[in-house]
């Protein structure tokens, strides 16, 4: 039987992996430098395993126990977080809470059939949406902090399965004085010479790695690359003619883009698909019927209602 560890506890081990000084670490928490340092000695003490080595009074590192910890920490508290939200909302009468992500290039058209589904067996449903990077949808649907996700062209991993519901291409946007805005069918091998403007991979690794491997397929060096994390960032940097952008979602452009044209890409290589994921062990009745629901409204895209119900209870 492991030692029993209290909230406090988790809350100051995070905080003080966050800060690295207990000083500002402590008036994070609202205590005291000698309460917090109690604190950290008592669940090293209690668990006989170190989470930090100390360089001095007041700074610490984390060891390696300690990274392990402070990662399952947040989510021990972020699962109490929303132990707490589902109380809320029953209390006010919603009887069922599904938490659903989805990645910032999903169509604003989805999220509206997302919001618009409605279940007979679950009359008082709450939804809980929010929007994150692809590699944090993945994660979260694994550790349970989201039911189901809805990403492009998610990343591989064994404890998710992955349901396929619409396929995009690659936008290319330029600036309206490109020489190749005139090509009806526009190709990445017609940017070969420009600086590529593209989402940093921490933001959509799939993403980044699938566009680099069709560059070196086709023997293309791109110039010095930007990074950026939205789509708006690209578009400006476009405008200031700073390069090309390449994105899986044509962007809105405002009145002062005017000067930039959005193009899809010709090439095969190089379309997406928007999936449904969840855990691979969920056997949640109230998520697949969720997952369903929504995959039906885009047949002939998806499976059929058959082939999504096997998939979803694999």
């Amino acid at each position: 039987m492991f030692p029993r560890v209290e909230v406090r506890h988790l809350q100051a081990v995070i905080v003080l992996a966050e800060e690295l000084h207990f000083t500002r670490a402590a008036d994070r928490l609202g205590i005291t430098q000698s309460a917090l340092s109690k604190q950290i000695t008592e669940i090293e003490v209690q668990n006989k395993f170190r989470l930090f080595t100390r360089k001095n009074k007041r700074t610490v590192e984390l060891t390696n126990v300690g990274r392990a910890f402070v990662e399952e920490a947040r989510l021990a508290l972020l699962h109490i977080d929303r132990a707490v939200q589902f109380g809320h909302a029953v209390d006010r009468g919603e009887d069922s809470v599904l938490c659903i992500g989805h990645s910032p290039d999903v169509e604003e058209d989805w999220i509206s059939d997302i919001l618009a589904i409605r279940l007979p067996l679950y009359p008082n449903l709450c939804l809980q949406l929010s929007s994150e990077f692809s590699n944090e949808l993945v994660r979260s649907v694994i550790a349970g902090e989201l039911s189901l996700a809805f990403v492009t062209a998610p990343p591989e991993n064994s404890q998710i399965i992955s349901v396929a519901f619409a396929q995009r291409p690659l936008y290319a946007i330029l600036p309206e004085s490109h020489a190749v805005t005139h090509k009806e069918n526009l190709f990445l091998q017609d940017l070969a010479k420009d600086e590529w403007i593209l989402l940093t991979r921490r933001v959509h690794p799939v993403l980044h790695d699938t566009i680099m491997k069709a560059a070196q397929r086709e023997g293309i060096a791109p110039k010095r690359g930007h990074k950026i994390v939205t789509a708006q960032q690209a578009v400006h940097l476009v405008s200031e003619h700073v390069g090309v952008a390449l994105l899986t979602k044509p962007p809105t452009l405002e009145d002062n883009a005017a000067r930039v044209l959005v193009r899809p890409l010709s090439d095969t290589s190089l379309r997406f698909a928007t999936c449904v994921i969840m855990r691979k062990d969920d056997d949640s009745g109230l998520a697949n019927a969720f997952a369903r629901s929504f995959l039906r409204r885009y047949a002939p895209q998806s499976p059929s209602p058959r082939q999504i119900e096997l998939s979803l209870s694999a």
